[in-house]
């Protein structure tokens, strides 16, 4: 593999000028988020809930690449900010934002930056190799979501309330994208 290799969305749209196809997968990036973040299940122990976000922000990272994945996860971030009911379970708004989810939110944007950057250096071809880009950017979600929660919490229960009851639903999720997204690679091949 060459040091950037065309994403999968690179291969999109061949059609549509490039500021206009950006435009546009961006959006249905941040669109895509917003869908699976209406799928909330809220576990005992921790204010933050189990979601379809993450799951869908690894995959969108991979699919745009760094930049448009960090654009896309922008464009939620501020949607959601502005008042439309993006995040987890259809809530929106700064004061939303500013509560336990924080941290994992924030983490979303470099998330998808991460999974960008790995997906434009060849990561998203293979179920082995994808599964590494997913789990590095599963890693950064944590990362600042413990953070802020340790703020909030304090470090140990950060990690009982953030971290533990979301191993194994965020272990399938990655599996599920590890799955995924060489699969789209071979239908667009």
């Amino acid at each position: 593999m060459s040091a950037f290799a065309p994403t999968l969305a690179s291969r999109s749209l061949p059609t549509v000028k490039p500021a206009a196809r950006d435009l546009l997968l961006i959006t249905a990036g941040a669109l895509f988020v917003a869908a699976l973040s209406q799928v909330k299940i809220p576990l005992p122990l921790t204010p933050v809930p189990l979601t379809g976000q993450t799951f869908a922000v690894l995959l969108v990272g991979a699919a745009l690449g760094a930049k448009r994945g960090f654009g896309s996860l922008g464009l939620y971030l501020a949607l959601g900010a502005l008042g439309l009911p993006f995040f987890a379970g259809g809530t929106s708004g700064l004061s939303y934002m500013s509560g336990p989810t924080l941290g994992y939110l924030v983490g979303f944007l470099a998330a998808a930056a991460l999974t960008g950057f790995l997906a434009e250096r060849g990561l998203d071809r293979k179920v082995s190799t994808a599964i590494l880009a997913f789990l590095a950017g599963q890693a950064v979600i944590y990362l600042f979501g413990i953070a802020w929660l340790s703020v909030l919490l304090g470090f140990q229960k950060a990690i009982l309330a953030g971290l533990m009851p979301f191993l194994l639903g965020d272990a399938l999720k990655i599996g599920a994208a590890a799955l995924a997204l060489p699969a789209a690679w071979k239908l667009v091949k």
